[in-house]
């Protein structure tokens, strides 16, 4: 089973395809963690990955669509996968179709205003990479991650203006996918607005869904 999930940033679209690569035999690939990996690595590429990240703008299509095809060509990836922040954009909508076309589409609906509230909670601790919320899932002590005792940062990407001018470019972009795909027949709408629970159960009672 491949399948891509849409939706703007903060929809949960991570949350559900960590739980449904389990149930459903299949890699969750999630570009953001791709394209942070290449920024701690450091690389050429890395770089200018990470330069576009703290903008709060969306990585080109090139350098998307080269991490994203290399990914999907690993052997755990070859009964299937879920796509989480690929395609984006019409041209990577396009390349991905040509090169391992995706079997659903599954829209993941969010309100700006859930958005801002969910992202702008996260905080992150870069010593082990554990993530919190301060509304929904805090700490147990404020500040500090409970795993590794490290200081919880909030990253570039999830302060108030770069979501802001996230959702301006999902909207711009991203969008307009959703329309591409259902004009392929391929689309599915899932309510992202419950608690999660709620949201993976309305995933899994998509038809059509089986195991890769």
């Amino acid at each position: 089973m491949k399948l891509v999930f849409l939706g703007p940033p903060g929809a949960g679209k991570g949350t559900v395809a960590e739980k449904a690569e389990t149930d459903l035999a299949v890699p969750h690939v999630s570009t953001g963690e791709i394209f942070r990996a290449a920024v701690k690595n450091g690389t050429p590429l890395g770089k200018r990955v990470k330069a576009v990240m703290e903008s709060g703008a969306l990585v080109p299509d090139e350098l998307t669509i080269e991490l994203v095809k290399e990914r999907l060509g690993g052997q755990d990836a070859k009964a299937g996968w879920i796509l989480d922040g690929f395609p984006r954009t019409v041209p990577q909508a396009d390349a991905l179709v040509a090169f391992d076309p995706p079997d659903k589409v599954v829209n993941f609906e969010l309100g700006d205003e859930a958005i801002v509230e969910r992202l702008s909670g996260r905080r992150t601790c870069p010593a082990c990479s554990r993530s919190f919320h301060v509304k929904f899932m805090p700490p147990a002590k404020e500040g500090v991650c409970d795993s590794c005792g490290g200081s919880l940062i909030t990253r570039e990407d999830d302060k108030v203006e770069a979501i802001q001018r996230r959702l301006a470019a999902y909207r711009a972009q991203t969008a307009p996918l959703i329309e591409y795909f259902r004009a392929k027949g391929r689309l599915v709408t899932v309510d992202a607005s419950p608690e999660a629970e709620t949201v993976y159960a309305a995933f899994l009672g998509l038809p059509g869904l089986k195991k890769g």
